[in-house]
């Protein structure tokens, strides 16, 4: 037995016994909301399905200048030796960094770029590359 809720279209198939019990085929799954199959009183399978919203992310790299400059400014900030390895994916927290040194990074860069960094968007800052994309972003914007 099966029963579909939601379903616009739907097709059941029956294979042989010695293969699987029940085939179920969905032709479009828009609206499906749940399928339940009972497999003649051996067991039974049930299962929801959620529609997802797909997102489309499309982000560019910051040039190796900027990267370099936000690198040098995390070095300071964090007292880091002048050899260590700080590269775009190099995250704050990784660094040693905590909430307050985070702050004080973005101000750094904010008076190295000569740009205002917005509290929601400054909590969105993990990495070196995050801050570096943001401040591109931001000269951007101004420049518009």
């Amino acid at each position: 037995m099966a029963a579909v809720t939601g379903a616009s279209s739907i097709s059941l198939l029956r294979s042989a016994p010695q293969q699987f019990h029940q085939n179920l085929a969905l032709s479009r799954t828009n609206g499906l909301k749940s399928v339940s199959l009972a497999g003649y009183g051996r067991s039974s399978l049930s299962f929801g399905l959620q529609q997802r919203s797909l997102r489309l992310r499309v982000s560019c790299a910051a040039k190796p200048e900027t990267v370099a400059k936000v690198s040098k400014i995390v070095r300071k900030q964090l007292a880091l030796p002048d050899d260590s390895a700080v590269t775009g994916e190099s995250k704050f927290s990784e660094l040693g960094a905590d909430s307050l040194d985070t702050v004080e990074i973005v101000m750094g860069l904010e008076e190295e770029f000569g740009i205002s960094v917005e509290e929601d968007s400054a909590q969105t800052i993990a990495t070196v590359q995050d801050a570096a994309d943001l401040i591109e972003k931001l000269i951007e914007k101004n420049k518009a």
